[in-house]
């Protein structure tokens, strides 16, 4: 039987701008004296219902469902504390971070995370690649081609990072417990995204196209052969 795939669409919609968009408009549409934790409520009950719905019907954990939940109470419960802002700014570029130092780290394990982002079964054939690079005597040379990449995964990650602390700082600078500052989250909340995911897809691609160019060099496998076709 054949797997239900994601809807990127509904995916991006429920998980991620909708939750936002509450925590930016959602005083604009009920009485001033609702409470914003209302907001951040519903705002979290989106990803949460989703990710719940995804589950049952595909019998998978959605992966972006998480991610929006956790970051919508991460950032509604800042909108509620009287945390000093320079705390929500570290919390936005602590996230990119870690996933950063994860890359790095992973390189010094026996799963390299490279190889479940860039060099995975389900975009290269993984086996044939290696058999060709193993009979060309090419092997050490490719494990350092993937480190490069790596570091490239890594370097996108902290790029985001420094961006988004930059943005925090610049967005959130109202008192705590006000609409304002749950606005400033929200908005804050979207344009992260973007800063996270653009400089990742863009240096993530540098690094696919080294990784296939370096392949094809070292392995004489033509693209078609690297490719993993789809059915």
């Amino acid at each position: 039987m054949k797997e239900k795939q994601e809807n990127t669409f509904l995916n991006l919609i429920l998980n991620i701008i909708l939750p936002n968009l509450i925590l930016i408009k959602g005083g604009d549409y009920w009485p001033e004296s609702s409470p914003i934790w209302a907001n951040v409520a519903l705002a979290l009950s989106f990803p949460l219902s989703y990710g719940i719905y995804d589950f049952i019907t595909r019998k998978k954990y959605n992966f972006f469902s998480i991610l929006g939940f956790i970051s919508v109470l991460l950032t509604g419960g800042f909108a509620i504390s009287d945390l000093n802002p320079i705390w929500f700014a570290i919390k936005e570029a602590a996230i990119p971070l870690i996933f950063g130092i994860a890359v790095l780290a992973s390189m010094f394990t026996k799963y390299p995370l490279v190889k479940v982002l860039l060099f995975n079964k389900s975009i290269i054939e993984v086996e044939k690649v290696y058999q060709s690079l193993t009979s060309k005597g090419n092997a050490e040379k490719f494990g350092k081609l993937l480190n490069f990449c790596s570091y490239l995964l890594s370097f996108s990650f902290l790029l985001s990072a420094i961006l988004n602390f930059g943005l925090a700082r610049y967005l959130v600078n109202s008192p705590a417990g006000t609409e304002t500052r749950t606005k400033e989250i929200g908005e804050m909340g979207l344009y992260s995204w973007p800063i996270i995911m653009v400089p990742m897809m863009v240096i993530s691609g540098i690094a696919l196209y080294k990784l296939i160019s370096g392949i094809t060099r070292m392995s004489g496998l033509t693209m078609e052969e690297i490719i993993k076709q789809r059915k």
